[in-house]
């Protein structure tokens, strides 16, 4: 057994019960985009949020441990993505990485936007031509030292 075994599993029960991302999160007591990446195999979780994970997917003492492994980050299996949906997250970096860098660069110096002091909200914005994907990313700032 391993971490990947464990997220299947997840997975497959989150399936065949219907549960709902945001219901699992609401349990654990965090953000549902926090808690959905860790049920992924992005984050550890700690002994009691491992253990509210494990009686609603039906994991093993065992099962539960490995969510409390730190995983092996950045995992998509291959270097351009080909799910549509996370290629075009890829997509909006090719074309307006670039752009982001500067404008970071021009507002708070030379340095980079955290992705560990970190949050992400998602949520859906009701449009008469067509709902949107409303993501929120906000980082910590971390300038570059000298030394």
């Amino acid at each position: 057994m391993n971490r990947l075994d464990v997220t299947e599993k997840i997975i497959s029960t989150k399936v065949s019960k219907d549960i709902k991302w945001s219901e699992v999160a609401d349990k654990v007591g965090l953000s549902k985009e926090w808690v959905t990446a860790a049920c992924l195999g992005q984050m550890t979780l700690d002994a009691k949020q491992a253990k509210v994970i494990g009686k609603i997917f039906g994991l093993t003492a065992e099962e539960q441990k490995w969510l409390q492994v730190v995983p092996y980050k950045g995992s998509l299996p291959t270097a351009v993505p080909t799910d549509p949906l996370i290629y075009r997250w890829y997509e909006i970096v090719s074309v307006y990485g670039t752009t982001i860098k500067e404008l970071i660069h021009e507002e708070f110096g030379d340095g980079i936007m955290s992705a560990i002091d970190f949050s992400m909200d998602i949520v859906r914005e009701p449009d008469p031509k067509g709902d949107r994907v409303n993501v929120v990313l906000s980082g910590k700032f971390l300038p570059y030292k000298q030394y």
